[in-house]
């Protein structure tokens, strides 16, 4: 029996993405006035930094945990409608907590992107 040969099928935008991905060519960054630049620049080092204190916060959530369930073995005999919550504590605490953060997070990084008073806004 003779094997069919196997064709990949793909969108056109698909196609065009990765056709722009083998030229090699680092896509031009946009044009901006100095001014604008220079605003880009301001927020984006600003979102850097929220942002590595968010991730900061996330790692000290996501460690610290189980350290402190660990340096506190009480926990696992309190039972909350039969549950230990020591494993509430694992299941459900981060979930909301993980919310707020990323709550915050945007919060801070719409609030920095918004144009100043009397200034120009970066175009996009």
């Amino acid at each position: 029996m003779r094997q069919q040969r196997r064709v990949t099928v793909t969108s056109p935008q698909t196609r065009l993405a990765l056709a722009g991905r083998r030229s090699g060519a680092p896509a031009a960054p946009p044009h901006l006035a100095p001014a604008d630049a220079e605003r880009a620049r301001r927020i984006h080092r600003r979102q850097l930094r929220y942002a590595l204190t968010v991730l900061a916060m996330l790692a000290a959530l996501l460690l610290g945990l189980p350290l402190l369930l660990a340096a506190v073995p009480a926990l696992d005999t309190v039972r909350l409608a039969g549950i230990p919550v020591s494993w509430l504590a694992v299941a459900v605490l981060p979930y909301p907590l993980l919310v707020l953060l990323a709550r915050w997070q945007l919060r801070r990084a719409e609030r920095t992107e918004r144009p100043e008073p009397g200034g120009s806004q970066v175009s996009r």
